[in-house]
């Protein structure tokens, strides 16, 4: 779940106007994968030409694809996004049923935009989904703005010390098939308290990253 950085003031003060919606993936038409695959290059470019690769042509999700956006669009097109997809992912070998977030992008005039706009859409979706908890990770150098977000929202909790274990979305030929790496894990509790996050350190996708 990529987070761009904070806005300047001036952006702040000039903001326009936001309007949220929800899409199920197979309302999208052709032409709203395109113009959402060009806001995901302009957005994920200046973090890296990589960053922007998968989305070229007209595909708008990067590994995993997902059920069902919230995208924000102003007067000049899709503002920000964020997608959700449920999937069972194992935490040292058990089972949980999670909607994984991810796609989390804010086109970059309008940068710090923030995630808690996006998520005032997307919440009572995941609680609709009736799965027990939403699940993302994050760069460990956005743990300051995550926290302050948490905690000014009180609608997640922030894990560290955590592997997650993931497929490549395509196979590579100088890379193995399976990365790790240490992020910060975010969990939404939606049907089950966070007290009943299973405990351990290891979490496996069992595919590709949303």
């Amino acid at each position: 779940m990529n987070i761009p950085g904070s806005r300047s003031a001036e952006s702040r003060s000039a903001r326009p106007q936001v309007q949220w919606s929800l899409h199920w993936e197979s309302e999208l038409r052709l032409g709203d994968h395109t113009e959402l695959a060009e806001f995901f290059r302009e957005s994920y470019g200046p973090t890296g030409a990589f960053n922007a690769q998968p989305f070229e042509g007209s595909r708008s999700w990067a590994g995993a694809r997902p059920e069902v956006r919230v995208i924000g669009y102003d007067a000049h097109g899709v503002a920000a996004h964020i997608g959700a997809l449920r999937r069972f992912i194992k935490i040292d070998g058990g089972d949980l049923l999670v909607a994984e977030l991810g796609l989390y992008a804010v086109r970059p005039d309008l940068e710090g935009l923030g995630i808690s706009h996006s998520m005032r859409v997307m919440y009572p979706a995941l609680q609709e989904l009736g799965v027990p908890f939403g699940f993302g990770t994050v760069r460990p150098a956005l743990e300051k703005h995550l926290t302050r977000l948490i905690g000014r929202q009180g609608l997640a909790t922030l894990m560290s010390g955590i592997r997650v274990r993931s497929t490549h979305a395509d196979v590579y030929p100088n890379l193995p098939p399976v990365r790790i790496e240490d992020v910060l894990v975010v969990v939404f509790p939606l049907g089950r308290p966070i007290s009943e996050w299973p405990a351990g350190t290891i979490i496996d996708r069992n595919g590709p990253e949303l």
